[in-house]
């Protein structure tokens, strides 16, 4: 069986440009504006999911050749290979949330590769220790997974909670062996 092609597509102006591939984790789609990331899906069967899956009207598409962004791709298909990457140095788009769900994920982006944080943990981590269910309503905002690695936080004592990407927790206990396995 062959693997499939990569796909570019860049929507008009106003939609931000989506890039779609295949990856280890399933197909991969994310979505730039003004070379900043703006959302990401993975973990998904067909291009097409993984698209719509970013929750972004995409009705006249053409082809977008950026270099930044296959070098992108390249990362991203390595990570889900087993090689780490703290994706940190990518430039993220969190204008549209409010201070305190920019301080959750400006926080969340520094936990590092195959470390775990609970949501109390981070909620103190931001100075906000009573906030726990906060930072647990703001990851379920996270439009940017992997990048901001919000499969990192937990519940207390371990608990792995909930996980929006395909496969839910599954997914989630996936991403946290392939990472722990690839520590050593």
């Amino acid at each position: 069986m062959s693997r499939p092609t990569r796909h570019s597509i860049c929507a008009a102006s106003a939609v931000p440009r989506v890039h779609v591939f295949p990856s280890d984790l399933g197909w991969i789609a994310t979505a730039w504006r003004h070379e900043r990331l703006y959302a990401l899906t993975f973990g998904y069967r067909s291009p097409q999911l993984a698209v719509t899956a970013l929750g972004l009207p995409v009705d006249s598409l053409a082809s977008d050749q950026s270099p930044h962004h296959d070098a992108f791709t390249k990362r991203l298909e390595a990570y889900a290979g087993g090689r780490a990457d703290d994706f940190r140095d990518v430039p993220v788009v969190l204008d549209d949330f409010t201070d305190f769900q920019r301080r959750v994920f400006q926080r969340c982006r520094r936990i590092a590769y195959g470390s775990r944080l609970s949501y109390g943990e981070l909620a103190a981590a931001i100075g906000a220790p009573q906030a726990a269910r906060a930072v647990g309503n703001t990851m379920t905002r996270n439009r940017i997974p992997l990048v901001i690695p919000c499969h990192r936080v937990v519940g207390a004592g371990g608990a792995l909670g909930g996980f929006s990407a395909p496969d839910g927790i599954n997914m989630k206990r996936r991403l946290l062996r392939l990472e722990k396995e690839h520590l050593q």
